[in-house]
């Protein structure tokens, strides 16, 4: 049977714009298995980060609920659920609901993330950027630096390990970003477009080291991206279109799947 770390069930969210709400996820339900390797893609403004950042326990919803690593998320979603017919009424009778420091904690201990854009500590080099993580959760310095040698021997980064970050390429910047996500050894890695800044050679190695830990370190990996030049690399599949899951593919859909897109690409469309 699947390990479920996290299930998302009936989640909507809205925000209020001018006189009105503009709804941004409509009814989503998923299901990530430990171990999996998930790309959530679709056009840009579909939901995708939004979404991402709901999961993570970053933007509460309107209505839904999540559960992660057994944690209920969301204090006022779960009393609709508790009264409501759900797929998760049995699941939250046994999970607690969790603050926002809980959040936190579930964020640094179990959460590696990649951004689009990494945010660099300027004042610290390419090595201690990686082990700050580790220093939060009470690591000593050295410790700490001992730790993201390792890591950036792990991204072929050693040479730079003294540098300041924002001295590196694009495609070494993300490689230390990746390197940051894990150095704390995470059960979970989110990464939200990250080679969006990318050139098409760098994009590649960044899947290519992100599918060695899914495969080899059995990290389980969500990524979001509008790019579909990177879906082969997923084992699972979700198309979002207008704040809804339209579609979810796995072994030969997902094969399906991607030989759809590349004739439409082949025919110009």
């Amino acid at each position: 049977m699947e390990n479920i770390i996290i299930k998302v069930d009936n989640l909507s969210k809205s925000f209020h714009v001018g006189a009105g709400d503009v709804s941004i996820l409509k009814n989503i339900s998923l299901d990530i298995s430990s171990g999996d390797f998930v790309i959530i893609f679709g056009p840009s403004g579909c939901g995708k980060s939004t979404l991402l950042h709901t999961i993570l326990g970053l933007e509460p919803p309107n209505q839904g609920a999540i559960l992660f690593l057994g944690n209920n998320l969301y204090e006022r979603t779960s009393r609709t659920m508790i009264t409501e017919p759900s797929t998760l009424r049995h699941f939250i009778k046994n999970t607690q609901v969790i603050d926002e420091d809980e959040r936190s904690d579930i964020r640094k201990k179990h959460i590696g993330m990649v951004y689009q854009q990494a945010n660099w500590i300027k004042a610290l080099t390419v090595a201690e950027n990686i082990a700050f993580p580790l220093q939060l959760l009470g690591h000593t310095k050295p410790e700490a630096l001992t730790k993201a040698a390792e890591m950036l021997e792990m991204m072929g980064m050693t040479a730079w390990a003294n540098y300041i970050p924002t001295e590196l390429s694009s495609g070494q910047q993300q490689k230390t970003a990746l390197a940051r996500a894990l150095v704390t050894n995470p059960e979970f890695i989110i990464a939200d477009e990250p080679t969006g800044n990318l050139d098409y050679e760098s994009g590649q190695e960044l899947m290519q080291i992100l599918t060695r830990f899914n495969t080899e370190l059995h990290k389980t990996i969500l990524m979001v991206t509008h790019d579909l030049e990177y879906l082969s690399y997923a084992k699972t599949a979700v198309r979002m279109f207008n704040g809804e899951i339209v579609g979810t593919y796995k072994g030969e859909r997902k094969n399906d799947l991607l030989r759809e897109l590349k004739g439409k690409r082949g025919n110009g469309n």
